[in-house]
């Protein structure tokens, strides 16, 4: 058992199971995970908190029994890499004596406990305990426990994903994605990636006016797992802080690809980039459905007409369903205005989806046509139009970085207050 420990108690989510929209809770590498559960309460959960997508790469086993089935279990086998145990009275204390007896080195330790537990916390990290979790609790409690396991004691980036797809085709959910991305880089200083996964038709590259001579299909195609030093050399620099993984946008072969295709590329980027941010195509298969399921944070564009309703809401309800502990996909309304052409109002198309667009972007044919001829963010072209705004907006919700709020503060409130005295004259100010 580990050393260190951490106490979780105070880890908050929005109220509803979901984590808030700042925090990040990075997903496990290949681990083993053993659970003994004493309650049927707990059991569930920890059932349920397996299935959830960050632990998509662990196996996780839940068995009846606390720390005493433990002990019997490990006496026979080796010992997983985290061990969960719930505990019921001050017994654990006893047990986790035991538990260390049988113990591998380096397994790691969680303890659930309940609110009328009377355990002294600094008895449990005398003896290893590396997280305990104070009741009652939620699925994403456990989630949390085990994640933070890994992710606050390698020295790695866990990047964060963002995958951005078109309720249907044509939306500009590209322009969407590579927009926000590059806002990402420059106003929020965070070094990021775009990748896009449109093989045959990407245009990140002509949006950025980049023109690499690698692109994504020299990793995806290759037959080792690839390796940062790899992936280094695949992107192609855009600015200080944004990179590209650029699309091959040819059609020199056909690209069928299964779902894990893209699963060893992602997780190579995310040990060196804080942000990602996936440009998926307008399509329905085993990829794109897993690479959408098993991102950080989805943004879906849609246009104001009924096919992109019907389309946003079937995506929403599938990928909520697919994704119970995280917070809801985001969508966003976009080419909103557009000169004669009948359109679905935003609160109409709100109440149908049952939220609220993350934003409403304004059609502008001149800015937006002139900005992908020319490779540049609309941000380049005026930095104060609308969508310019709307871009740093939905930045900061997809990334949870609340804008900054304005001081209130006076540099000389003394000074204010004095002005509103009248003056004293020379004779009597002595």
């Amino acid at each position: 058992m580990i050393k260190s420990a951490h106490h979780n108690q105070d880890d908050i989510a929005d109220g509803t199971g979901q984590p808030a929209a700042d925090e990040y809770i990075a997903p496990v590498p290949r681990i083993s995970v053993q659970a003994f559960c004493e309650s049927e309460t707990i059991f569930d959960l920890a059932k349920a908190a397996s299935q959830d997508r960050r632990l998509a790469k662990a196996h996780m086993t839940v068995k009846k029994g606390g720390v005493a089935a433990a002990v019997e279990t490990y006496n026979a086998m080796p010992t997983p890499n985290v061990i969960i145990l719930e505990s019921t009275g001050r017994d654990i204390l006893d047990g986790l004596d035991e538990l260390a007896g049988v113990c591998d080195p380096g397994t790691r330790v969680v303890v659930i406990g309940s609110e009328q537990d009377e355990v002294p916390y600094r008895e449990l990290v005398r003896r290893g305990v590396n997280d305990y979790i104070v009741g009652p609790i939620e699925i994403l409690d456990i989630v949390r426990a085990i994640c933070n396991l890994f992710s606050a004691s390698e020295a790695v980036v866990t990047g964060r994903i963002i995958a951005v797809i078109g309720a249907k085709g044509g939306v500009g959910a590209s322009t969407v994605a590579h927009n926000v991305a590059w806002t990402i880089a420059r106003d929020l200083a965070l070094d990021s990636v775009v990748i896009d996964l449109d093989m045959a038709f990407g245009t990140a590259s002509l949006d950025y006016n980049q023109d690499p001579l690698q692109n994504i299909a020299n990793a995806v195609f290759q037959p080792e797992r690839p390796d940062t030093a790899l992936m280094e050399r695949l992107l192609a620099k855009c600015s200080e802080h944004l990179s590209l993984l650029a699309a091959p946008a040819t059609l020199d072969r056909v690209y069928d690809f299964g779902a894990e295709a893209f699963d060893a590329i992602f997780d190579t980027m995310r040990m060196t980039t804080p942000c990602i941010v996936l440009d998926i195509p307008h399509q329905w298969s085993a990829w794109t459905r897993r690479t959408l399921i098993s991102a950080d944070d989805i943004l879906v564009v849609a246009e104001p007409d009924l096919a992109n309703l019907r389309n946003t809401k079937n995506l929403m309800s599938v990928l909520k369903a697919a994704r119970p502990n995280d917070r809801p996909p985001l969508y966003c309304i976009n080419q909103v205005g557009m000169h004669k052409r009948p359109e679905i109002d935003v609160k109409s198309f709100a109440k149908t989806i049952e939220s609220a667009p993350v934003a409403a972007i304004p059609f502008d044919s001149k800015v937006f046509g002139m900005a992908a001829n020319n490779g540049q963010m609309i941000a380049e072209l005026s930095k104060s139009h609308r969508a310019s705004v709307i871009f740093q907006q939905i930045a900061r919700q997809l990334t949870g970085r609340a804008e900054p709020r304005k001081s209130r503060f006076r540099l000389s409130p003394m000074l204010e207050r004095l002005r509103g005295k009248p003056k004293r004259s020379a004779a009597g100010g002595m």
